[in-house]
């Protein structure tokens, strides 16, 4: 484990007072591969378990927000398919875009977790509560990071911060 990163059960007690995780895209809830097909268009493979643990989350009373620079339509129908009401794409500046749906949601940025993995994570990662990246993201957002995931981007990942979520919201 690298100094200064928090332990797995540490990290849990952190997210006990977690109200909205935040979620990247591409090399978080994918394994960051794009795929396109002969018409050209764009394709992804999501994680069903992320998808499951998400479920879980929200019904631990935690909100969720996809940000992503991407763009890409098969971000929304995954998104409306696990029922997440924040979905923000083509996004430039992740942080603003945070801090504004912060004020909308009337929270504190301590009470965010970001689960990121670029280095267009790192300066959200730098305003929140609980910076969080995947075991294969750049060193940049690793180093931001209080906690590293175990799983890949795309390989579970996702599901193993939820059920963190899940035992911090419902101890014993």
């Amino acid at each position: 484990m690298t100094s200064g990163k928090l332990s797995k059960a540490d990290m849990t007690e952190r997210l006990a007072g977690i109200k909205l995780l935040s979620i990247d895209t591409d090399g978080v809830l994918t394994d960051g591969g794009v795929y396109f097909n002969d018409a050209g268009e764009q394709m992804r493979r999501f994680n069903v378990k992320d998808g499951m643990g998400i479920k879980l989350a929200q019904g631990s009373d935690v909100q969720i927000a996809i940000i992503s620079a991407s763009s890409t339509p098969s971000i929304r129908h995954r998104a409306a398919a696990l029922g997440v009401d924040h979905v923000l794409l083509a996004v430039e500046d992740k942080g603003q875009m945070l801090v504004e749906l912060c004020e909308k949601l009337e929270l504190s940025l301590d009470q965010i977790a970001h689960v990121g993995d670029d280095v267009n994570d790192v300066p959200v990662m730098a305003m929140i509560g609980c910076p969080i990246t995947v075991a294969d993201a750049v060193e940049e957002a690793k180093t931001a990071a209080l906690f590293v995931t175990e799983k890949k981007g795309g390989e579970g990942a996702v599901r193993e911060v939820c059920d963190m979520i899940v035992v911090a919201k419902h101890p014993g």
